[in-house]
């Protein structure tokens, strides 16, 4: 399966997707060494995971280019390889008092004499489909504190994006313990279908249909899924807000990574009170923003990873001016080099059912609403089949707050955006189409990758059959 090189736009890596017969062969091999890995301590497993840190920081060298070559960009790979090692860390320090307190003993009960414990029995194998927008990160963020919780792990990364498997799998493979319990595989859509049919638990992070798919395969299989999908992340600037540090904040938050990020803010509503001059400032701001072409080195943002995102970038631009849209400035995706790339893309005017408004759109295009009463914002930002994450930005933190409790998303940064990338500690749901499942972030991480085993125990006598014989009632 050749694979095309986002800033070329050649095919120049090819993988070999699993068959089925091979995913069913290498799910049996990491059942047989689960059990031998979760009877470990959390302490011993950390111990192991800490060693695979160690070697994940010395394979850098490795690991980096293939994740650049992957992406096309080049100061975020190396943020997100260099970050995966603190993230074991984290984990191997964190996990085990988490699973202590997880595991009360001796609780008393309404019953004087019964007392129970509760056991926790991790999965036996999880099964990992991960996307491409971040492939390092979001192929490990599911894995680490899974093993850390004594299971199995399966991963299927992105095909769009498998040059890090390889040395990756050389880390993996210097720790005999972890290489008995972790594999990342290479392999397309139908690798990840086979997968699903072998594991006890799944996590997906993706679009949402191909979501759906995975959802009720997991149902079928009659085994839980942790989904997290699309979003359309609204932004709130209220009347209050310095305009042009909102407008900062809007552009970064819109544009990182080429808006190539299921946090990115996809709408923004600004009170009409200060719209001018923040217009004004998102302008002149997106305008100074470079492509990093033809030097990777260079620049801001970088090309799209994926050929298909620019084709449907395109489109909802394009539908929006044809529904009456204002192009502020963009708007055009331009091949520089076979590289696909969009600068950073205004919009105004923009009728709420033209589809930059309703679908993710995953590259940096900011559609700007202007408002009148702070109730028609709220209204129009929950006016969505997603609710991942929002922003609201003010004059002061309590105002944005009192807004932020009123949308429908998982998790809301006030005062700035996107910061989901940026924090793990706060548990968060998705609503609504943006995802399904336990949340991944905070001590539910990990908690979320067992089953609870209530142990009852009777230090009194057991009840014999006479105390429900009829006459007794």
């Amino acid at each position: 399966m050749k694979i095309r090189n986002p800033r070329t736009g050649k095919s120049d890596y090819a993988i070999a997707p699993l068959s089925s017969e091979a995913v069913t062969k290498e799910a049996r091999r990491l059942r047989e060494a689960q059990s031998d890995w979760a009877a470990k301590t959390p302490e011993q497993r950390g111990a192991i995971l800490l060693q695979w840190a160690d070697a994940i920081e010395a394979h850098l060298g490795a690991i980096i280019p293939a994740l650049t070559a992957d992406t096309g960009r080049g100061g975020i790979s190396k943020i997100e390889a260099a970050g995966v090692p603190g993230q074991i860390r984290r984990w191997a320090q964190m996990a085990p008092q988490l699973i202590a307190e997880g595991q009360p003993v001796e609780q008393p009960t309404s019953v004087p004499t019964i007392t129970t414990s509760t056991r926790l029995v991790p999965y036996q194998l999880v099964g990992v489909i991960s996307p491409w927008n971040f492939p390092m990160t979001l192929a490990l963020i599911d894995v680490i504190p899974a093993l850390m919780a004594g299971a199995a792990v399966l991963v299927k990364p992105s095909e769009v994006t498998p040059r890090f498997i390889r040395p990756l799998m050389a880390t993996i493979g210097q720790i005999p313990e972890l290489a008995g319990v972790l594999a990342i595989i290479e392999g397309d859509g139908a690798t990840g279908a086979a997968m699903v049919e072998h594991v006890d638990y799944v996590c997906f992070t993706g679009s949402v249909a191909t979501g759906r798919k995975v959802g009720e395969s997991a149902a079928q299989a009659f085994i839980p899924a942790s989904l997290e999908l699309g979003g359309k992340d609204p932004m709130i600037v209220l009347a209050s807000a310095n305009p042009e540090r909102a407008a900062a904040t809007a552009l970064r938050a819109s544009i990182v990574n080429t808006g190539q990020a299921c946090q990115s803010i996809e709408r923004v509503y600004v009170a009409r009170e200060i719209a001018a001059p923040f217009l004004a400032s998102l302008t002149v701001q997106a305008e100074a923003v470079e492509l990093n072409y033809p030097n990777i080195n260079q620049g801001h943002i970088g090309p799209f990873i994926f050929e298909k995102q620019a084709e449907i970038a395109q489109h909802q631009i394009d539908d929006a001016v044809s529904k009456g849209a204002k192009l502020v400035t963009g708007g055009t995706v331009e091949n520089l080099g076979g590289g696909l790339y969009l600068r950073p893309t205004i919009l105004t005017d923009v009728p709420p059912d033209a589809d930059i408004m309703r679908e993710e759109n995953f590259g940096p295009v900011i559609p700007v609403v202007i408002y009148d009463q702070i109730e028609q914002a709220i209204a129009q930002a929950n006016d969505s089949i997603f609710g991942l994450s929002a922003a609201v930005v003010g004059g002061c933190a309590t105002e944005a707050e009192r807004i932020g409790t009123r949308l429908k998303a998982g998790a809301v940064s006030i005062n700035d955006g996107s910061l989901t990338s940026m924090v793990w500690e706060a548990e968060k749901s998705s609503f609504g189409y943006s995802g399904l499942g336990a949340s991944r972030m905070g001590a539910s991480g990990l908690m979320r990758f067992f089953r609870k085993q209530a142990l009852i125990r009777q230090s009194g006598d057991a009840a014999r059959i006479e105390a429900f014989a009829e006459e007794n009632f």
